[in-house]
């Protein structure tokens, strides 16, 4: 490992945990040139996922699209940061667990839909006016009808 400092390539690892997620673990290292210390953080290097989108494109999977779009749709709603980041783990567990390599931007669409059926009828309404490009007020209130029927 590369000391930031001076650049030295041998160092030694004084301590090293896991993160809270468990996703990574955490080093600290000393220099063995400069004894200077710092972090490094090693974490399991996934294989990409790329999205299919409706246009035939593709693109790589960003969590930071859904997390945003769900953030856009639960404004000024009550719904924690806590909840939603939950809700964007689960949707990308949900994703990673699959065998494809590959994922057609529907089936994220659906799941981010799913989950905020559960959460907040409003956060629902508004990403599905979104993601399912409502043209007039009769697709607000067939949705909405839908979900009445739904609960």
């Amino acid at each position: 490992m590369r000391c930031p400092f001076c650049s030295h390539l041998d160092s030694k690892v004084l301590d090293s945990r896991q993160t809270e997620e468990g996703a990574s673990i955490r080093r600290r290292r000393e220099c063995a040139s400069c004894q200077k210390r710092f972090t490094t953080y090693e974490r399991v290097d996934e294989l990409p996922f790329l999205v299919i989108k409706k246009d035939g494109g593709r693109e790589a999977f960003s969590r930071t699209k859904i997390l945003n779009g769900i953030l856009r749709a639960c404004e000024k709603r009550p719904i924690s940061l806590e909840v939603i980041e939950k809700t964007v783990d689960d949707i990308e567990r949900h994703i990673r667990s699959g065998q494809d390599r590959e994922i057609h931007s529907e089936l994220i669409g659906e799941l981010v839909m799913d989950k905020l059926r559960g959460l907040d009828d409003v956060a629902y309404v508004r990403f599905a006016s979104v993601y399912r490009q409502f043209k007039d007020v009769e697709g607000f209130i067939e949705e909405v009808q839908q979900l009445r029927q739904d609960k």
